[in-house]
């Protein structure tokens, strides 16, 4: 294959075979190929998965060694716009900021309570900052997002940039657990009003709210347990259980804290959605 062809770009790929530049066993043979770039035995990159599956690679964190999230940024924004970097150690803070102080042409955005970060180069604003324009190319659908208490709102962070990130609009409401159950209503209200295709549900303690909004929507529901809570089966373990044996119709469970595997499922349910148009 011509070594100036970016094999991560099927858009590229596609078109130097239309241009009869690429033969079809060469376009065929690129496509099937998974591209992994290793970084010194630190991590093995998976480069192609955006457009594999819709959603890039975010970077975990947390048991990475000291320099290695250099590294591995240095590596993905060779080939792509911006990298997610989730489940962020305090330590690792201080790092990211260097690489910041470092590095004037990338753009920084560092949610502590969520902890995590998107780091862009400078030609791709992250979504907050984005023009109208640009935020209408990369809009993707909408996104509501309950919590059911304040200590929910750490990992609902997590959830909200990921989306953000990923070009989505998001409805939030937060702190309207079943103690309160009347609280849920309006902000419901206003979900369905908006039109938004997913709805993802937060909740620690015994876990009950998700459950609840699936029963009053026809919209889809993922339910986050957190781990919040104390005593026999606390730490999100009784909120799992209770998500998991829930008898409304239309909730998906994602684990315990897994704002992450919410958000991914959330998109890709927007995706599938957007194809279908």
């Amino acid at each position: 294959m011509p070594k100036e062809i970016d094999e991560t770009n099927i858009d590229e790929i596609l078109s130097k075979f239309k241009q009869g530049k690429l033969t079809r066993d060469q376009a065929k043979k690129t496509l099937q190929l998974d591209y992994l770039e290793r970084i010194n035995k630190l991590a093995c990159l998976d480069i192609f998965r955006h457009a594999r599956t819709g959603f890039p690679e975010v970077v975990l964190a947390e048991s990475k060694p000291k320099g290695a999230l250099e590294k591995i940024i240095n590596a993905i924004l060779k080939n792509h716009e911006k990298v997610i970097i989730s489940k962020i150690k305090e330590e690792q803070f201080k790092e990211l900021r260097d690489y910041g102080k470092k590095n004037k042409d990338i753009s920084l955005d560092i949610n502590k309570t969520g902890r995590i970060a998107v780091i862009a180069r400078s030609s791709q604003k992250i979504a907050d900052s984005d023009t109208k324009k640009q935020a209408n190319e990369k809009f993707i659908g909408k996104i509501g997002i309950i919590t059911a208490g304040t200590s929910d709102i750490p990992i609902a962070e997590e959830i909200r940039v990921i989306c953000k990130a990923m070009g989505c609009i998001l409805i939030n409401a937060d702190d309207v657990g079943i103690a309160g159950l009347h609280r849920i209503f309006e902000p419901l209200k206003k979900m369905v009003d908006e039109n938004v295709s997913v709805i993802i549900v937060l909740a620690g303690m015994e876990g009950t709210l998700p459950g609840v909004v699936a029963s009053l929507v026809d919209i889809p529901v993922i339910g986050v347990p957190i781990s919040s809570g104390y005593g026999y089966r606390g730490k999100g373990e009784t909120a799992l259980m209770t998500m998991l044996q829930s008898c409304s119709p239309g909730l998906t469970v994602v684990n315990i804290d897994n704002g992450f595997g919410a958000a991914v499922f959330a998109i890709r349910i927007l995706n599938s959605i957007r194809k279908q148009l």
